[in-house]
């Protein structure tokens, strides 16, 4: 048997995490030299816990085992499990992404032009987001259709948000955008 693909290692790790109510969100097979390594992102809308990954890559690695003993998998040498969150600098390009952060600061590269705003909230089809913008003390709702969805990446900020905008992206779509 050769070396797992990534399509191959992806079809056995999505029941597991869909099991434990998690997305996949990546997955790098790394062929290196007598190790090989596996770097499984997941995520899920509640935030997996250090135990819970713990949890998720023993099973994983339970299932890798498996495989391997029944011919079905070749690591060769054997490999390096790495299980994780997607992190902060991952790109927002899907719903479920921009609804994970909801009430974070984006920063969003359209033309040339970087703006960052606030992420309210996602439409009931989840095709458009509101974002907020202090625009000097007044707060700007625009919308952004997420099929059009220019580079967005969550911005990390240290101080603590204003409440206006804290409110504004807790309100429904339907609120925000009224």
């Amino acid at each position: 048997m050769a070396f797992p693909t990534t399509e191959i290692l992806s079809a056995l790790i999505e029941p597991l995490a869909a099991s434990h109510k998690f997305d996949l969100e990546g997955l790098k097979v790394t062929k290196a030299g007598p190790k090989s390594a596996v770097a499984i992102k997941v995520d899920s809308d509640s935030r997996p816990d250090l135990d819970q990954l713990e949890v998720f890559s023993q099973e994983i690695g339970e299932l890798f085992d498996a495989a391997e003993q029944r011919g079905e998998l070749n690591f060769g040498a054997g490999y390096t499990l790495e299980v994780s969150t997607p992190g902060v600098d991952n790109p927002l390009t899907l719903p479920r992404h921009w609804r994970r952060n909801r009430g974070r600061l984006v920063a969003l590269d359209q033309d040339g032009r970087k703006r960052v705003a606030r992420i309210g909230a996602l439409n009931d089809a989840e095709t458009h987001v509101v974002l907020i913008e202090r625009n000097k003390k007044l707060l700007e709702v625009t919308t952004l259709e997420l099929a059009h969805s220019p580079r967005a990446v969550v911005e990390i900020e240290f101080a603590k948000p204003a409440q206006d905008e804290t409110a504004l992206a807790e309100s429904t779509f339907d609120e925000a955008t009224a």
